[in-house]
This record gives structure tokens, C-alpha cells and sequence, in this order.
């Protein structure tokens, strides 16, 4: 039993003994494995960091690379490059820029101070740029500017300056660096100048042929210079023909001579033309003493414009009399209808010109105002497009033919511009003018001649009146010898037939 006990403790003794040379063997064998993996290791790592060493020296060498390249290209740009640190400083000059500036990269120079490093200037002074205004400080902000009134001073040569400025970012949106480039602009000034001379030199011929041919003109046919009109080109159009004649000019130049009458002239058409023109109209052409023009927009601008003429004329005739020279007398007529504008004329010599039945009748409405002793005539056609005839001091005068036509035109005087009195009497007895008119026309010469004598006595100074007092005292006259005779008298109609 003991024997047994004690193999039995032996035993138990004995695989506590296995057990823990097992886990003394399992332990070496751990360590043995570990001394033999480690090594392995140490290489794979040795080589992993040699494959990343190996990565960075190619980019090392591509960013080198590319570095130089981009060197390259920025050197042979065509224009200046300058390159600011993301702190304000230049790093880099191109050799466009080096020539521009005549020297390279200033070392510590800061955008702020390039003005005063690389004598920038306002462009046509000698004051130094401003800096907060310059592109590069700008782009240093974040923001893109151009500028193109810079100038660089080397010495006695300035240089024309357009230049623009860009910010580059990080991948942090940060800036890094600020791009400027400088653009020598003196070929385009020079362009620009002979642009702006060739302009002015343009525009002083225009002025120069507008003097010869109005710029309405050109507008009535949509022609913006006078090079673009071509024989031949013409425009239907309803507008105002006035003309103006001064009389008995051939007698009053006479006493003048040629550089007197010349001054005469050109003083007397200032004066008509600031009228003219004043009211919307324009000269179409000039007649000896003699003036056309034409009013495409209203009827009330023709009239306005033959009384400020002869308001004009007024004034013009009292400093002539204060000069010792005698006054000047005018007719105007006025006709409205529609009139034919447009170039005539042959291959080396065009002049514009309107033609229409209306301007004849105009004409001879000018003529007209002679036989009547008035200044100023219109016809019916001009009176029925008279916004407010009522607002005009007007009457009726005649009904005249029409040169070639069968038709009669109603012929009616302006008054606005006679003197005061003379204008007072003639609308004071207007409506009594108009009653003996009516009579006259009728044959009823004996009434009407005591209607005329009536206007007479409160208006001396009307001629029209007169005229026609006389033609009535005519016609009574040749009424009683007719009936002497036996024969039935056959009396004109109007007052100048």
C-alpha cells in the first residue's frame, strides 16, 4: 500500500515535471522561432522603405523638373512676369520683365514698394504709382485687376505699362503666390493716337461738309456720312419750304463793294440761319441773298422760324441805322406738302435738292410778298397743319392760282412780327378786313371799298388794305365806263391775277 502510494506521488510528481519541460521546450521554441522571423522582417522593412525612397527621388527629380520647365517658359514669355511669396515678397522676374524694368530681382522688395524699386508711374506724370492700387497688391488680397495707365521711367525712355494681376491658391485655399504681368503698350498708344487723329481729322471733314451739306439731310435719307450718298438716292417726305429774299438787293449791293458785300451777306445769313435752325429746321441751299429751308417735322416750326427771322431782322436793322446805313426789307414765304429730298446732279458733281410742286408755289408765295408789301405769306395747306392757327396773329388775304393747275390756293399773311401799332390795327380790324374781302370776291366793289376805307381810317399802315381799296375804286371806275358804253364788264377776280 505505502509502495503504492508512493508510485502513485511519484507518478503525479512525474507529470508535473512533463508539464513544465513542455512549457520550458514550447517557450524555447517560441524564442527560436522569434530569432528566426526577425530578420525576415527587417528586410521587408528595409525594403518597403527603400521603394518609398526610391518615390521621392523621382519626385524630387520631376518637381526639378518641372520647376525648370516652367522657369523656361515663364523666361521666354512675351510679355513681363513677376512672381510675389504668399508674405508680399518677389521671388521672380522673367527677362521680359528684367528689360522692362531694367534690372532683375531686388532682393526683400515688396509689392508695396515696387513703385519706388522699379519707377512706376502714373501715366503722364512724374507722380509714383500708387501701391494700394497696384494688380500685384491686389492679387495679394485675392483679388484679379488690370491696369493700363502705368508707365515704367528708365532714364529719359518711358514705357506704356497694361498689366494684370491673378492670386494662386493652396489646397488649403490659401494664397501662395501672386502673378503680375506687364505688357509694353507703346505700338497700341501710338494706334490709339493715330486712331484719335484720324478720328478728329474725320470729324472735321464731316464738319467741314456738313457746312455745304446739313446733316438733316443725310438723316431725311438714312446716310450716316456723305460718302454713303449716291446719286440718285431720294426721299418722298411731307415737310415745310420756306423761302426768304431780301429786297431790292441789286440796288443796295451796288453801293457796296465786293468785300463789303461779302461781310453784308454773311452777317445778314448768320442772323436767318440761328433762326433756322433755332426753330428745327435747316438750309437746304443759299440763293445769292436768297435762302431756302426746309422743316420735316412741323408746320408750327416753319412759321416760328419767319418770325424769329424777321424779329432777327428788326434788331439787325437797328444797328444798321445806329451805323449810318439804311434798313433792309424781307419776304418769306411758306408752303407745306409733299416735297421729293434727294441727291441730283452728275458723276463729279452732286448737290442736294427738293423737288415738288410745292416748292415752286412757295417760291412764288415769296414773290407775292412783294405786290402785297407784306413780309410774311403762308398757304392754305401750311395753315391747315398749324396745331393752333389761333394762337398766330393771321387773316386771309387772297385765293391765287396755281401756276399749271386749275385749283386756287388760299393765301393768308402773318402778322406776328409787324410793329406793334401796325400789328394792334391790323388784328383790330381783321374781322372788317375779312368782310370787304368776301364783298370784293363777290363783284360787290362799292361795299367793299367802304369796308377797306374803314380798315384804313383805324389802321393807315395796312397796305393790303390799301391795294385793294384801290383795285375796288379801279373796278368801280371801269364798271361805269363799261356801262357807258353798252358793254358788261368783266372783272378780275383777285387783286393780282
Amino acid at each position: 500500500y505505502l509502495l503504492e502510494e508512493t508510485l502513485k506521488a511519484q507518478n503525479r510528481q512525474l507529470q508535473e515535471l512533463n508539464q513544465q519541460l513542455e512549457k520550458i521546450i514550447c517557450d524555447q521554441a517560441a524564442q527560436i522561432s522569434e530569432y528566426t522571423t526577425a530578420p525576415e522582417q527587417a528586410n521587408q522593412e528595409w525594403q518597403h522603405l527603400s521603394a518609398i525612397n526610391r518615390q521621392q527621388t523621382v519626385l524630387v527629380d520631376e518637381l526639378l523638373e518641372n520647376q525648370y520647365q516652367l522657369t523656361q517658359f515663364l523666361e521666354r514669355m512675351p510679355v513681363g512676369v513677376a512672381v510675389f511669396n504668399d508674405k508680399g515678397v518677389l521671388e521672380f522676374l522673367n527677362y521680359k520683365a528684367r528689360q522692362l524694368f531694367g534690372k532683375g530681382v531686388v532682393p526683400l522688395t515688396t509689392a508695396e514698394q515696387m513703385p519706388e524699386v522699379y519707377q512706376l508711374y502714373v501715366a503722364g506724370t512724374n507722380q509714383l504709382y500708387f501701391a494700394e492700387k497696384l494688380v500685384a497688391v491686389k492679387a495679394l488680397k485675392g483679388e484679379n485687376a488690370t491696369l493700363d495707365d502705368l508707365e515704367i521711367h528708365q532714364g529719359e525712355k518711358i514705357i506704356p505699362i497694361e498689366s494684370w494681376g491673378t492670386p494662386i491658391f493652396n489646397e488649403l485655399s490659401n494664397i501662395a503666390y501672386a502673378i503680375v504681368a506687364f505688357h509694353d503698350i507703346t505700338q497700341r498708344k501710338k494706334a490709339e493716337a493715330e486712331h484719335l487723329r484720324l478720328k478728329q481729322e474725320f470729324s472735321q471733314v464731316n464738319q467741314a461738309y456738313a457746312s455745304f451739306v446739313p446733316h438733316q439731310f443725310l438723316q431725311l435719307l438714312n446716310k450716316p456720312s456723305i460718302t454713303d450718298v449716291q446719286l440718285g438716292d431720294h426721299v418722298q417726305q411731307e415737310m415745310s419750304v420756306l423761302f426768304s429774299d431780301i429786297r431790292s438787293f441789286s440796288t443796295l449791293s451796288e453801293s457796296m463793294t465786293p468785300e463789303e458785300n461779302f461781310e453784308f451777306i454773311n452777317t445778314y445769313l448768320s442772323r436767318m440761319e440761328s433762326a433756322i435752325n433755332g426753330n428745327h429746321g435747316f438750309i437746304d441751299k443759299y440763293m445769292g441773298d436768297g435762302i431756302m429751308a426746309l422743316f420735316n417735322e412741323s408746320a408750327n416750326h416753319a412759321v416760328n422760324a419767319g418770325i424769329a427771322m424777321l424779329k432777327s431782322l428788326a434788331d439787325y436793322n437797328q444797328s444798321r441805322r445806329s451805323s449810318g446805313h439804311p434798313a433792309i426789307t424781307v419776304g418769306i414765304g411758306i408752303n407745306t406738302g409733299s416735297l421729293m429730298v434727294g441727291a441730283v446732279g452728275g458723276k463729279n458733281r452732286m448737290d442736294s435738292t427738293v423737288i415738288s410742286d410745292g416748292v415752286n408755289l412757295a417760291s412764288r408765295l415769296e414773290e407775292l410778298t412783294k405786290r402785297y408789301g407784306v413780309p410774311l405769306l403762308i398757304t392754305q395747306h401750311t395753315y391747315w397743319k398749324l396745331d393752333n392757327p389761333l394762337a398766330y396773329a393771321i387773316r386771309l388775304i387772297d385765293r391765287v392760282p396755281v401756276k399749271g393747275k386749275s385749283e386756287m390756293v388760299t393765301v393768308y399773311e402773318i402778322f406776328d412780327a409787324d410793329k406793334p401799332q401796325l400789328r394792334e390795327g391790323k388784328l383790330i380790324t381783321r374781322s372788317k378786313f375779312e368782310q370787304a374781302l368776301v364783298l370784293y370776291n363777290l363783284h360787290y366793289f362799292s361795299k367793299a371799298s367802304v369796308l377797306f376805307q374803314e380798315c384804313l381810317r383805324l389802321n393807315p399802315g395796312d397796305s393790303v388794305a390799301q391795294i385793294y381799296l384801290g383795285q375796288c375804286q379801279l373796278h368801280t371806275r371801269l364798271s361805269g365806263v363799261t356801262k357807258k358804253m353798252g358793254f358788261k364788264p368783266r372783272p378780275s377776280r383777285t387783286a393780282f391775277k
